[in-house]
């Protein structure tokens, strides 16, 4: 692990850099400041990035216009990865009959279930008739009553043995400086424990989106891996995802790793980055 005063000799040490959305581009303030600055040295630098976010709830589309509306021009929408887009891809090549049932928004099921299946939130299923639902998708946070529509998911999954996708792997997000919400990932973890059952993972530290985004840089050049740069903000996500592919990492401490606990939350994990600095930005 190499401590370094600035990201941009980092990353101009490579051909490429993965950059996680939350916590290195954004924050829960907004867009963190002197990414633009960044993001146009990058690519004066003819460095290719790709953004790797487990932010199932949008399309590439309604992500690159986030960033717009936050200040953040000039990234493409084929420069977004996200993991909804692993898990609809699963979707439509593995369930090809029957209704799928999910938890989250609407736009967010939307986006993910277009695979011709009808799709139906959990608090419309009918738990004394499941006989045509064929799969089960965690899909987002919001678009449901806590209080009820869990318990509902649980007895759902305890009556019908079928496949279970979790669209977002994050088990928790930054509200604030201090405070964290559930994330889907959290609430799926939860289940998986209570119910005794393995679900199918999407997102970061899963190796889908780091084979999809190295397949596709290599459709428009020619890149190694030790030529890429993963850059994330959680050590169980970003870092040891990037790890695990084989690229090395950047962890940087504008979102959910601070300054002051990093040293210890690395030692407790024993996920180590290559490089650590204060973001993006500095």
């Amino acid at each position: 692990m190499q401590a370094t005063e600035s990201f941009l000799s980092i990353a101009q040490q490579f051909k490429a850099v993965f950059l996680d959305s939350y916590g290195v581009l954004k924050n829960y303030k907004g867009l963190i400041e002197g990414v633009q600055e960044t993001i146009n040295e990058l690519r004066s630098s003819n460095i290719t990035i790709r953004i790797l976010t487990n932010d199932a709830s949008r399309s590439q589309e309604q992500q690159a216009e986030s960033f717009y509306r936050l200040g953040l021009h000039g990234i493409e929408v084929d420069e977004i990865i996200t993991s909804g887009m692993m898990a609809k891809q699963f979707l439509q090549q593995k369930i090809t009959s029957g209704k799928i049932a999910y938890l989250g928004t609407e736009n967010s099921a939307h986006y993910i279930l277009q695979s011709g299946l009808e799709h139906i939130p959990v608090n419309d299923t009918d738990l004394n008739n499941l006989k045509e639902i064929s799969a089960f998708v965690f899909l987002d946070d919001e678009g449901f009553d806590w209080n009820t529509d869990i318990n509902k998911a649980v007895n759902l999954l305890r009556h019908k043995n079928i496949p279970v996708i979790v669209a977002n792997s994050d088990k928790f997000y930054p509200v604030s400086k201090n405070d964290v919400a559930i994330a889907t990932g959290g609430i799926a973890k939860l289940l998986e424990s209570m119910l005794h059952k393995k679900f199918i993972h999407f997102g970061k530290p899963d190796s889908q989106m780091f084979m999809y985004a190295y397949d596709d840089l290599n459709k428009k050049g020619s890149f190694q891996k030790h030529e890429i740069l993963m850059v994330g903000d959680t050590l169980g996500t970003d870092i040891l995802g990037g790890n695990k592919f084989g690229v090395k990492t950047a962890l940087v401490l504008s979102g959910n790793t601070s300054a002051e606990d990093v040293h210890v939350e690395i030692n407790a994990s024993g996920i180590i980055p290559d490089f650590i600095c204060n973001s993006v930005a500095s």
